[in-house]
């Protein structure tokens, strides 16, 4: 999946914590979403603001579904509020893809 196509399901898919996001999808949200708030940020605070709320939900969104493209629950992004053991949630977002279909449905196309 390149950049374009992944930034432009991660935005339609915003409120859709369903289903399977793959590797790809999810990082290159991630370095949409970095790049976004640093102009934003360098732009004005207020500015920064309105970006990372506007981006939270389909961060958490795309978050989930990366989560249950390697099996586990969407539930696992409460790590992110404990220091140190969000260091977990990295762990599972390198995870390759499972080749096979899993309770959160068939894997990703692409």
């Amino acid at each position: 999946m390149d950049f374009q196509t992944a930034v432009k399901t991660c935005l339609s898919k915003y409120t859709d914590f369903t289903g399977r996001a793959s590797r790809s999808e999810f990082w290159w949200f991630v370095l949409a979403q970095l790049v976004i708030l640093i102009v934003a940020s360098l732009i004005h605070r207020f500015v920064y603001g309105i970006a990372a709320l506007g981006l939270l939900l389909p961060a958490l969104a795309v978050g989930a579904r990366r989560l249950h493209d390697i099996g586990k629950s969407g539930w696992f992004l409460l790590l992110a509020l404990i220091p140190l053991v969000n260091l977990v949630l990295i762990y599972f977002y390198v995870q390759p893809t499972q080749p096979e279909s899993n309770s959160y449905g068939e894997p990703p196309t692409a």
